[in-house]
């Protein structure tokens, strides 16, 4: 039912360019997120599966996120099925799929090296054609943490 591929490709161009500090203070995942303007659809999913405070907390965590274009690409009625209460814990597999404990930054990577999701299973790291993570590029850092804005979707096996 959930495509196995997002296209991130526009709204990644904007969420790089976005400061991860506002008016001097540093802002967390969850507010980077906000401030980039192009996560509504996963800030939504994430308030849905009750993510939003750890998503806040401490940390650090590294968040592989799917932009709107992203989840828009998928096909109709899939976001609002996943958005159904009764859904709940298969949202919470999903998005906990795109979190690895750590701030894992591309220079911290190695090539071919397993990741563990929050969700329990191993995502793999590529350096062969930039820095891919099950195809994920990017950098964007956070109070706590860091997102990377992904082109396809990282679903649990």
């Amino acid at each position: 039912m959930i495509r196995r591929t997002f296209l991130a490709a526009t709204a990644a161009l904007a969420l790089v360019t976005t400061p991860a500090f506002a008016g001097g203070h540093s802002m967390d995942i969850v507010d980077t997120a906000k401030e980039a303007g192009s996560f509504e659809t996963l800030l939504a999913a994430a308030t849905a599966a009750g993510l939003v405070d750890t998503l806040k907390s401490e940390g650090p965590f590294t968040v592989f996120a799917p932009t709107d274009a992203a989840f828009a690409a998928l096909p109709e009625g899939t976001v609002e099925t996943l958005l159904m209460p009764e859904n709940k814990d298969q949202l919470v597999s999903i998005l906990t799929y795109h979190v690895v404990a750590g701030k894992v930054m591309s220079t911290d990577l190695s090539d071919d090296m397993m990741a563990t999701t929050v969700q329990g299973t191993d995502i793999m790291i590529d350096l062969d054609n930039g820095v891919m993570v099950n195809d994920v590029t990017a950098d964007i850092e956070a109070s706590n943490g860091v997102i990377h804005v992904i082109d396809k979707v990282i679903m649990p096996k």
